[in-house]
């Protein structure tokens, strides 16, 4: 009997295992650490449903920080709106519009979905975000 599968990726068709998220989410979690998210932390995630989603949610929960969910389907001013109003220093996103809706907001550090799970240096906003 295999280990049980808690989401299949609908564009892949892959499944994603209780072991696989256990896993990804301890190794991502660790990494949020390091980048300075420490208890109490709101860490906005904007990315779609899916595995990804599910471990970046886990990992921020697992660091001690408050996940701080965006919709990835909003537009850039509704998704400017909810990025100032959580005055988050961390986002996790891959989305190009994401990325510029965080433009002049909190956000000193985005952190895409490749970043969690390498172990690859997260992109610095301090150029762009203030």
């Amino acid at each position: 009997m295999g280990e049980r599968i808690v989401m299949v990726d609908s564009d892949t068709g892959l499944g994603l295992t209780e072991g696989q998220l256990d896993a990804r989410s301890a190794a991502a979690s660790v990494r949020l650490r390091r980048r300075g998210v420490r208890a109490g932390d709101p860490v906005l995630v904007c990315l779609p449903v899916g595995p990804d989603l599910l471990v970046a949610t886990d990992a921020v929960i697992a660091a001690g920080g408050v996940v701080w969910a965006v919709p990835p389907g909003l537009d850039t001013s509704a998704l400017r709106r909810r990025i100032l109003a959580s005055h988050a220093r961390v986002m996790i996103s891959d989305l190009p519009q994401a990325m510029e809706a965080a433009d002049g907001s909190h956000v000193r550090m985005v952190v895409s979905v490749a970043d969690l799970g390498e172990g690859g240096d997260a992109r610095s906003r301090e150029g762009g975000c203030r």
